[in-house]
């Protein structure tokens, strides 16, 4: 038969709130009454369940793992697997499990995030953006409960948001080309409807304005992140009667698809069309060539996140928004200044 807090404090006779502190240790029982209640436990055997502990401490150090939006990311998409996995370890290290929450068994336009992290007594929400957000999010979002957003700007006030600096993004790689003297450029996006796509469109546009370097309205497509857009924006691309010397991608699965549409079109990389993505999933290093990137910090923005919903968690209160600085990560995919230098 499995022991209850009831019968536990049955036996020592006292209440069950006593019981309760004795196992959370709180202050307000006396020696003799905690040694009694301690003793009958290890004797027993007792172990308290889940809802005991939480009810006790108004705490379930549980955080729900909301992938976002109609159009969500997959469990095994390589920028958000290795964010989340960081974000694991820190928020484990802290003492919280995860849940997740799945929004693909029911009717989505009911969906009700709130009403589930109040059933499951959640301290907080880690939300991953993806496509067509809905509603509830925003719900959630103006709630009590605690809420840190990756790649989504939540504004609650007991909420707050990490992403990578997303027009620094763009502007690393434009540099990189300007200083390799590349001046003809094209980009291909996320979707229009992004705003994480819009802000690294915004910092293409803004920093080849910056540098009077060149594009043409051809040569801006629009794709949604994944290989398959890349490739068939890029053969958009290269239906033009003038080509860019270089394509910046906003992510490495496009990058990785517009060098698939440029090597069937019989040209060479980077020799007649250099090529740089973003994010450094792992699968850049092994393209043929090797694939030049803007790096996301995913551990870092996965850590982050951690401390910053378990501050909220804490009452922290008016925390700021977490950009955090990409990197450029040369590889074979563009040249190197000094080998345009030597050329």
């Amino acid at each position: 038969m499995t022991l209850t807090i009831r019968d536990i404090a049955q036996m020592a006779g006292v209440s069950r709130a006593t019981v309760s502190k004795v196992i959370n240790k709180y202050d307000g029982v006396n020696e003799q009454t905690k040694h009694k209640v301690l003793e009958i436990i290890e004797k027993t055997g007792y172990q308290p369940t889940f809802s005991a502990k939480s009810l006790a401490t108004k705490k379930s150090k549980l955080i729900g793992l909301i992938y976002a939006g109609k159009i969500n990311v997959e469990f095994n998409h390589p920028f958000f697997n290795e964010v989340i996995s960081s974000f694991q370890k820190s928020i484990g290290a802290l003492g919280y499990d995860i849940i997740i929450f799945s929004n693909e068994t029911f009717n989505k336009e009911n969906v009700d995030y709130l009403a589930r992290c109040r059933h499951f007594r959640l301290d907080g929400c880690l939300i991953i953006a993806g496509e067509e957000v809905e509603h509830a999010v925003s719900e959630l979002d103006d709630s009590d409960i605690p809420c840190i957003g990756i790649d989504i700007e939540l504004t609650g006030q007991n909420s707050s948001y990490v992403m990578t600096d997303n027009f620094k993004v763009s502007q690393l790689a434009v540099e990189h080309l300007h200083l390799n003297a590349i001046r003809e450029v094209g980009y291909i996006a996320g979707k229009g409807d992004s705003d994480i796509s819009n802000l690294r469109l915004e910092g293409f546009l803004q920093t080849m304005s910056q540098f009077g370097m060149y594009t043409e309205q051809e040569w801006i497509k629009h794709g949604n992140f994944f290989e398959d857009s890349g490739y068939e924006e890029m053969q958009q691309i290269l239906l033009e009667d003038s080509l860019p010397k270089a394509v910046i991608a906003g992510s490495d699965m496009m990058a990785f698809g517009a060098m698939r549409a440029i090597k069937e079109h019989g040209l060479s990389i980077p020799k007649d069309i250099q090529i740089i993505g973003c994010d450094d999933v792992e699968a850049c290093h092994y393209m043929e060539p090797a694939l030049s990137t803007i790096k996301q910090d995913k551990q870092k923005i996965g850590r982050l996140a951690a401390y910053k919903l378990n501050d909220l968690i804490t009452g922290v209160t008016g925390l700021k928004p977490s950009l955090v600085d990409p990197e450029l990560v040369m590889r074979d995919s563009s040249c190197h200044v000094a080998e345009n230098i030597k050329a």
